[in-house]
């Protein structure tokens, strides 16, 4: 007796079949939306780089979260662009900082939001490095960078965020950090390290947004080498025994390899930076009707989810939510 070919096909007949076989969510609850605050009042000027992306100042910013908020994103994630900046980064520590002013106001508008902040130095120097200099080198001071990123979370969870998450890449952060928020009372508060965080060339976008592109030299003395993948897993690994909470892979689809391999390794929470190159990519493909947007932009954001990341930080967290409601 002749069997019939096994037929896969039956199940994807319909809409209703192909949910109940499905094996992986997106929904709203997955998605971060990234903000950028500006010092000063009245603003919201589009990034030219980033169509749809806006930096705000505070209470733009706050109008703007309001918005994210019903679209049932539950988190969001801030970017600080001071009105000066010098050589040790003082804006990102300071009490009055824009970032921290934007928490304060956040978290008194929206207590329910989730405000995550980034902590880095990048955003804040003269020279647009993540850390520090000494002595007229240009070698990147990964000791007293460290002294000044622990200071800044500290000045983040004071304000009031619910989440800090270090980006730098120097070494020994995570536990600098974790120790020091624990000793000054914020014990409670989570680190997402970005524990894989690449010498991209997907950055472009995000160092127009945040006025942070490197005076000189490049950031590949600190973030790694798109060329590795163990190093990852050790690098995450570290973070987890520092105390991170959260790990993150950043960028997420050129090293879905990566998200894959760190999430089987540490079972840990795992994040995915969906980063600013890869958004303003396919905004360009839409513009110029090269690609359906909302179907390539859900299908990208399934691949993430399906390679193993539990949330993802992505600029088309707003649109998407609406999109899958």
């Amino acid at each position: 007796m002749a069997f019939p070919a096994t037929r896969m096909r039956r199940m994807r007949r319909t809409d209703t079949l192909r949910g109940l076989v499905r094996e992986t969510e997106l929904s709203p609850q997955h998605l971060i939306q990234p903000l950028f605050v500006v010092a000063g009042e009245g603003i919201r000027e589009e990034v030219p780089s980033m169509p749809g992306i806006e930096r705000f100042s505070i209470s733009n910013l706050v109008e703007e979260a309001a918005d994210i908020a019903v679209a049932g994103i539950g988190a969001v994630l801030l970017f600080g662009i001071p009105a000066a900046k010098d050589e040790v980064g003082s804006g990102a520590y300071d009490d009055e900082g824009v970032v921290q002013m934007a928490v304060r106001a956040l978290k008194e508008a929206h207590p329910k939001l989730t405000v995550m902040t980034d902590v880095c130095l990048c955003e804040y120097t003269s020279h647009g490095h993540c850390g520090i200099f000494r002595g007229g080198s240009h070698e990147v001071d990964n000791d007293l960078s460290v002294e000044l990123l622990a200071k800044t979370a500290i000045s983040h969870a004071e304000a009031g965020a619910d989440v800090v998450a270090p980006s730098d890449m120097m070494d020994g952060r995570i536990g600098s950090i974790r120790y020091q928020m624990d000793e000054e009372g914020h014990a409670g508060v989570p680190i997402v390290a970005y524990s894989a965080k690449y010498a991209s060339a997907f950055y472009g976008p995000f160092r127009d947004a945040a006025e942070s592109t490197p005076e000189f030299g490049d950031r590949r003395g600190y973030q790694m080498d798109p060329a590795n993948a163990a190093e990852a897993v050790r690098e995450a690994e570290l973070d987890l025994d520092e105390g991170a909470d959260m790990l993150m892979v950043k960028p997420a689809v050129p090293y879905l390899d990566i998200v894959r391999r760190v999430k089987d390794a540490t079972g840990a929470p795992l994040a995915a930076y969906h980063v600013s190159g890869e958004y303003s990519m396919l905004k360009a493909a839409a513009a110029n009707g090269w690609i359906d947007e909302r179907v390539a932009v859900v299908e990208t954001l399934t691949s993430i989810r399906r390679a193993g990341a539990d949330a993802i930080v992505t600029y088309y967290a707003k649109e998407a939510a609406a999109w899958l409601r």
